[in-house]
């Protein structure tokens, strides 16, 4: 009888120490479960917490992405000195770019010039065993006729307005594989956009006229100038669009309307280099009284900016552009 006790209760002890020891191997996978799934959920809130709203539109994002080669370029050529300096700020170095009395990176320096935007030198560029030639869209149909029977691969990207050059910048980044940089420069200016929303906050936006000098006049911009985009994007009436009904980017003044119109702003995109400066555009005011029947010229609120910051796109100068155009704004 005894031995059949010991022999019971040496089964109860096997069959208890089974059950514990299945019982911690249960524990040890559900903690090994839940260790996943926080390290999953980390994982994903990191994710989250890279991405922002950078106020590009994707379907125009993944268009432009998709004209890009399969295979990245090692030797790549740029036609234009906006996406030069992206090419820069993302630390991509060509081995070509344009010949330009606007500036180019002084990194760039001792790369080899392939003449102007307009009319680059087609035999330098075949010199250069390029991969790639990247230009602007403006420049497209020029470019492609010039190209023809040379079998070299381009892409094209837009670089005429500020969210044209954020769609171009994040282009780059994405296809070279530089979103680190790419994101911090988007991120900034993201930033800005941000808190400017914030300072017109409960202000009512001027109207505003933009006026560009030629050689030999000055005309009225629309929201598809550089200029005009900034505007379009703090949110603020240029009469162009809304009064004056342009259809082009750059149209011939009608002073009659414009008076009708009576910007409460106007803002003169001058320069000597880049036709009329600003001496002409005060002999245009003397020369025709209706100027001085605006409430822009009464109140003191004709600005002349700085060409090297509004006449050329620039993804760099774009916090200080906004910066500027917004000070106006909320005097």
């Amino acid at each position: 009888m005894k031995k059949w006790l010991g022999v019971g209760l040496l089964a109860l002890s096997l069959t208890l120490v089974g059950c514990s020891q299945q019982e911690k191997e249960e524990n040890k996978e559900i903690q090994k479960d839940e260790t996943l799934q926080q390290r999953e959920i980390s994982e994903s809130t990191k994710v989250q917490e890279g991405k922002f709203e950078d106020g590009v539109n994707e379907e125009e994002f993944q268009k432009a992405l998709a004209s890009f080669p399969a295979k990245v370029p090692e030797k790549i050529v740029t036609t234009s000195v906006p996406l030069t300096e992206m090419l820069h700020l993302l630390d991509i170095e060509p081995v070509g770019v344009p010949t330009s009395t606007n500036p180019i990176p002084a990194d760039f320096d001792a790369i080899t010039r392939i003449g102007s935007p307009m009319a680059p030198d087609l035999e330098v560029i075949s010199s250069l065993q390029t991969d790639l030639i990247i230009g602007a869209s403006s420049l497209q149909s020029s470019l492609d006729q010039a190209l023809q029977g040379m079998n070299l691969p381009t892409a094209y990207l837009p670089t005429d307005s500020y969210d044209d050059l954020k769609l171009s910048f994040k282009v780059l980044g994405t296809y070279f594989g530089k979103e680190e940089e790419m994101n911090k420069l988007l991120q900034n200016i993201v930033a800005k956009e941000k808190e400017l929303e914030t300072k017109a906050q409960g202000k009512e936006l001027p109207s505003v006229m933009l006026v560009i000098g030629t050689s030999d006049s000055f005309m009225v911009m629309n929201e598809k100038s550089y200029l005009g985009s900034l505007v379009e994007r703090l949110g603020a009436d240029n009469i162009a669009k809304s009064v004056l009904k342009a259809e082009s980017t750059y149209s011939a003044m009608n002073l009659e309307d414009i008076v009708v119109a009576d910007p409460d702003i106007i803002f003169v995109l001058a320069s000597g280099d880049h036709g009329a400066n600003e001496d002409k555009f005060k002999e245009e005011i003397e020369k025709n009284s209706a100027w001085k029947q605006l409430s822009a010229y009464k109140n003191d609120k004709i600005h002349m900016l700085d060409y090297s910051t509004f006449g050329v796109t620039s993804i760099s100068n774009v916090e200080t552009a906004l910066t500027t155009i917004a000070d106006y704004f909320y005097k």
